[in-house]
């Protein structure tokens, strides 16, 4: 993917000319592909603690110019997201940025806009538009005015309160309504309170009080997100401190556009950051340098005495900088370091360094050597089985950070530089870590795959893989998903890619409403071996239970780090047994290709499935059959020990 272009003479022009350079030539909709990558240049720059780049908004209005369609007939398949927007105020600059966001996450916009003031009656109405358009984001864009305009004159602090409540019981019920009748995420966003509404009122005590009502106001709005398995809620308030003044007051009252540029940009990349969550796309590993990066200093030149990350005004910022990277790994990132240095040294100061916050436990893998950087990380990734544009890679060089760039487009590169003070915000600035809920597992991930180090260390001094499989002992679970994993099940399907038969993204919502029919089965896997706990690992969703039709695998799901121990073949065979037990005319299941889960093409007909047929848009996608004739039902491998339970369904 480029991010570089150049003219006939070979003169090197920007990423912002480049695509108006595309645009003019009428040749962006062909090069789309490089879309992702010239934006992400064009976010790289300006202050990483206030809103996007002007440059990336100007990007996205020429984006915003491109025909979907057009792209989609020259890339098929590229990912599309439809969003559907509705709000109180003008919110015209809303879709450059907007665009602009989902484009460098490479996802296209797929943009339905509802009238102006129209919010209430798009969520009333369910034969609306809004709900109509079957979008997977619908945007519900609020100010405070939709309090304030109702208010009598002259008004109370009083008024306030009675307004807000009744308010927010009516935000609270069209979102119940959503969820009740819409098929995506509603997301809604807190109500800035603007300094000319608190000094309409003269006295302190009852700007005070209209302060309370207008947080517990908000903390009400936020709440509908705990609340709601498809609402999610923006806080703006960590914006408005981002990006300046909530509004520009002249257009304000011409126009109606009470929430401004700054804001709407900063507003446009966490519906971004969702929408890249959404479809599975959340990060998994964090990769740090360590030369001015975690600590001041060259280790190098200047030896474990002459680096600092505490005791001086910038070594402190590098110590900031570290306990962020802790927090971030304490919630189930992974750490690893890819360092120009020489190995012992570096493990020597994360053992025994006084000033270190982060300490050679933290990270899954320390990779210290004078090797390029781009093939460090295709190393570190093939020690955890991971993919790499499942990669965070946080350098201060410009240079390694345009290797890595350039090489692997994939990797999410953060940018830093010789301010340390700014590390913080640059590496939070675009949420590349967000998820919706944490799980069990997420926090106890690092641990996992550091255990990991001791399976490879047996199977490397096994003689054979069965000699590895049977000394691993393993250990398999398979029964209905509990209520307290539903969260992980959903996150199993959003962040799962290698082996995911189809691929299906399901939220919290869509794996509750399966769990509680009596059509469905959502099995969860779970696995244990010699070297402990590998927790919940994967799911098996099947439909069609009770029907004349036969059962369905509408899809299977495993952890890559579980891969190839049998645990799969367990699990089919223990549910094709099960199917037959049920009476049950047979199994079908099918497998829809993708870049990454090649691996996973010949696994139904391992088990005893038969090809049926493929589908006829030339996508690839197969269809299976399993009649469950005793003679072709699998055996559960030998090595594996399996309790298995499909009446279970406790909390």
């Amino acid at each position: 993917m480029a991010t570089v272009a150049s003219t006939s003479v070979g003169e090197r022009i920007g990423p912002l000319d480049r695509l108006r350079a595309l645009h003019r030539e009428g040749r962006l909709a062909h090069a789309y592909p490089e879309v992702p990558g010239l934006l992400a240049e064009l976010a790289s720059t300006g202050d990483p603690s206030g809103p996007p780049a002007q440059d990336l908004v100007r990007a996205g209005q020429l984006l915003a110019r491109l025909d979907a369609s057009a792209v989609l007939a020259e890339h098929p398949g590229t990912d599309a997201v439809s969003v559907a927007v509705t709000g109180h105020s003008t919110l015209s600059g809303l879709t450059s940025p907007l665009t602009a966001e989902f484009a460098r996450h490479g996802i296209l916009l797929k943009l339905h806009s509802g009238d102006f003031g129209s919010w209430f009656r798009d969520l009333q109405d369910t034969q609306s538009e809004f709900y109509a358009a079957g979008a997977e984001v619908a945007l519900c864009v609020l100010d405070a005015q939709i309090v304030f305009d109702e208010l009598p004159h002259p008004w109370l602090v009083d008024d306030v309160e009675r307004i807000a409540t009744a308010k927010l019981a009516l935000i609270g019920s069209l979102a119940e309504r959503y969820v009740t009748h819409g098929s995506g995420t509603l997301v809604l966003n807190t109500l800035p309170l603007l300094r000319t509404h608190v000094r309409r009122l003269v006295d302190a005590r009852s700007r005070a009080r209209l302060g309370v009502i207008w947080r517990e106001f908000n903390a009400g709005l936020l709440r509908l997100a705990a609340a709601h398995d498809r609402v999610h809620v923006v806080d703006l308030d960590p914006l408005v401190a981002a990006s300046g003044p909530v509004n520009e007051p002249r257009l304000a009252a011409y126009t109606k556009v009470l929430l401004g540029d700054g804001l709407l940009a900063g507003y446009a990349r966490e519906v971004g950051h969702l929408a890249r969550g959404l479809r599975g796309r959340t990060k998994k590993v964090l990769v740090v340098d360590l030369d001015n990066t975690l600590w001041d200093g060259i280790l190098g030149d200047d030896g474990p005495e002459g680096i600092a990350a505490a005791t001086t005004y910038r070594g402190e910022a590098f110590g900031r900088f570290q306990r962020l990277v802790g927090q971030i790994g304490a919630q189930g990132v992974l750490l690893a370091v890819c360092s120009k240095n020489d190995r012992e040294p570096v493990l020597k100061v994360l053992r025994d360094h006084p000033d270190m916050a982060l300490r050679e436990k933290d990270f899954v893998r320390v990779n210290a050597n004078w090797e390029p950087k781009d093939g460090n990380l295709l190393e570190i990734a093939r020690r955890l089985n991971l993919g790499v544009d499942s990669f965070v890679f946080a350098d201060d060089s410009p240079f390694e950070c345009g290797l890595v760039a350039g090489s692997l487009p994939g990797v999410a590169v953060v940018r830093l530089d010789e301010e340390p003070a700014l590390h913080i915000e640059r590496l939070l600035a675009d949420g590349w870590f967000d998820v919706p809920e944490l799980t069990v597992e997420d926090r106890a991930r690092a641990e996992l795959y550091r255990t990991d180090a001791a399976r490879q260390d047996l199977q490397e001094s096994a003689g054979s893989m069965e000699e590895y499989l049977a000394g691993l002992d393993v250990e398999v679970s398979l029964s209905p998903v509990r209520e307290h994993e539903i969260a992980r099940v959903s996150q199993v399907t959003l962040r799962t890619n290698q082996f995911n038969l189809t691929t299906e993204r399901l939220q919290q919502a869509d794996i509750r409403t399966r769990r509680q029919s009596a059509e469905h089965l959502v099995l969860a896997i779970r696995s244990a071996d010699r070297f402990g706990e590998n927790g919940l690992v994967g799911a098996v969703l099947i439909s069609g239970i009770g029907s004349d039709g036969g059962w369905r695998i509408d899809n299977m799901l495993l952890s890559c780090r579980v891969f190839a121990r049998g645990i799969e073949e367990t699990c089919l065979a223990a549910v094709l047994r099960k199917a037959k037990e049920a009476g049950a005319r047979g199994v079908h299941a099918d497998y829809r290709p993708t870049a990454k889960n090649h691996r996973v093409r010949s696994l139904y007909p391992s088990v005893g499935f038969t090809e049926t047929g493929q589908d006829a848009d030339g996508a690839g996608a197969v269809s299976f059959h399993h009649d469950l004739a005793e003679e072709s039902l699998p055996q559960q491998p030998a090595h594996v020990r399996l309790t298995v339970d499909f009446t279970e369904q406790s909390a």
